[in-house]
């Protein structure tokens, strides 16, 4: 496929203009990664505060099980954000088939302009990215994590994730979404019942029945806005499983994707045997695919080795 004219002439300014900043970044990145996993640099004292809660600690102190740090944005206020809340649970199930182990290394906020705006609050809608960044940086920084697995939707959330894991480039990372709401109450329904109200044919009552209707469940918004749209990018970026982005909540292909970005954050760890990826380890799919059945679906695939990896790298044991 040939590049746009326009869109090749704006990379290659941006490529110019970048060259020294990029290179200075995938220098840092590289010298982090041949370090080595961070928890085996980690006294034994260090190592036991971090484990210390841990059901499967003995275990884990005593192999090479990677361990997997989950950055959430739960709340169950939001309705994008309410389906992380059993993600936890189903990670660490998942991350123990796999032969890894999974902790929830840090919280971050979530806001939604669909809620503020009108209010005071919006004010605070585009500072929350620098606060999630920030956010995610403290809970990576106990350096005891092989792969990072990123859960939140909309338009500030993902942005700040993604400043996060490039800060942390040599972690691999997997963005995992939650999935849109089911269809609702049409749009020309709702905007029909809107004007309704603003011109006093119907009330207070009939206005609200009609915009719960449209929000009605768990999931992101009934519409293509912005967060439907930056979980598109994070699918065409590979930083999503292929085909996981817009499907809904709690069902059973869903929770098998979950599991599928979790067998792919523990087979790209830089644990013995494993190949170092450049940068952000991408979720996209190329050679070798995990099958996993469940319920009602024949199989799905885990993603795979869809990054541009790099020579074989050193190994470590701890």
């Amino acid at each position: 496929m040939t590049l746009h004219a326009t869109i090749d002439r704006v990379t290659d300014r941006i490529r110019e203009r970048s060259i020294q900043s990029r290179s200075a970044y995938l220098a840092k990145i590289a010298r982090a990664a041949e370090e080595g996993p961070r928890r085996a640099h980690l006294s034994c004292g260090n190592q036991a505060h971090a484990y210390a809660a841990m059901p499967d600690k003995q275990d884990f102190a005593e192999t090479r099980k990677p361990n997997i740090g989950i950055v959430t944005a739960y709340n169950d206020m939001l309705s994008a954000h309410q389906p992380y809340e059993r993600y936890p649970d189903l990670i660490r199930q998942a991350a123990h088939a796999a032969g890894a182990t999974a902790q929830v290394a840090g919280g971050v906020p979530a806001m939604c302009d669909g809620v503020t705006q009108g209010r005071p609050g919006m004010e605070l809608s585009l500072f929350s990215r620098d606060v999630i960044a920030l956010a995610s940086g403290v809970a990576l920084t106990h350096d005891t994590f092989d792969a990072a697995l990123y859960l939140g939707v909309c338009d500030k959330i993902v942005p700040g994730l993604i400043i996060a894991a490039a800060t942390f480039g040599h972690i691999p990372a997997v963005f995992v979404p939650a999935g849109p709401m089911p269809s609702g109450l049409p749009n020309d329904e709702k905007s029909k019942v809107r004007q309704q109200f603003a011109t006093g044919e119907v009330g207070r009552e009939a206005l609200m029945a009609a915009e719960m209707a449209s929000y009605h469940g768990p999931g992101t918004c009934t519409f293509y806005g912005t967060a439907n749209s930056n979980q598109m990018l994070m699918e065409i970026m590979g930083l999503h499983l292929p085909g996981s982005s817009f499907v809904n909540p709690n069902t059973p292909l869903r929770d098998a994707l979950t599991s599928a970005a979790v067998q792919r954050a523990a087979s790209i760890t830089r644990r013995v045997g494993a190949t170092a990826p450049a940068t952000m380890a991408s979720a996209s799919p190329a050679a070798t695919m995990a099958a996993a059945r469940i319920r009602g679906f024949s199989s799905i695939r885990s993603a795979s080795a869809g990054f541009r990896p790099g020579r074989a790298r050193k190994t470590y044991s701890t």
